[in-house]
């Protein structure tokens, strides 16, 4: 049987890195997705990305609706390796942080801490206000992790795919699915550390 992830996407920015997940997972197989895209998603996704809501659907296994708190994700009786949410935006993520499962997207986060499976949160706003960063450090206490997808320019990547693919890659190892979007750090310089020091 497959392995399960659940995917959330929500009206920040980024709806990028919610398409490669889908897009990476479909293509790597042995994954089924669930998909859930909130009203605002949808419209980012359009907005970012050019795509109507039927072809984002179209890369995931199966779609619940946003509003379905009877969907199966929203039960721990069903059994997932955990969640994305990517991107994430500030009302969902205070959602998370306070338990309140006001749609499917927080109930199955939810879901996703008391079973104790991993959440990943990738929060996409800018500068943080203090309500932020305590729902950021509410959501880590509860056994969450927050990705903010953060470039990591020392790796070398050139084009803005390759760093969209580095941060998609990091996130998908949190889950233990290694796909090879990006190099691992190895360290600088060679023996010694002698090799390629700055002057």
């Amino acid at each position: 049987m497959n392995k399960r992830l659940v995917i959330g996407m929500t009206g920040a920015t980024g709806a990028v890195y919610g398409q490669r997940l889908l897009e990476v997972l479909r293509d790597l197989g042995g994954w089924e997705t669930h998909l859930v895209v909130s009203a605002a998603g949808a419209l980012n996704v359009f907005h970012e990305l050019g795509m109507k809501r039927r072809e984002i659907h179209a890369l995931a296994d199966v779609v619940h609706d946003i509003d379905d708190i009877a969907a199966s994700i929203a039960s721990g009786a069903f059994k997932t390796e955990g969640m994305v949410i990517a991107p994430c935006s500030m009302k969902t993520l205070a959602a998370v942080a306070h338990g309140f499962g006001d749609n499917l997207i927080s109930r199955a986060a939810d879901v996703a801490l008391k079973e104790r499976r991993r959440l990943v949160v990738v929060p996409r706003e800018t500068p943080l206000n203090l309500a932020h960063i305590r729902n950021m450090a509410a959501v880590t206490e509860m056994g969450g992790i927050i990705y903010p997808p953060l470039p990591a320019f020392y790796g070398g990547a050139k084009t803005l795919p390759a760093l969209i693919d580095e941060t998609v890659g990091r996130i998908l190892g949190l889950f233990g699915i290694e796909v090879g979007l990006y190099t691992s750090w190895e360290g600088l310089g060679g023996p010694g550390r002698g090799e390629g020091e700055p002057v």
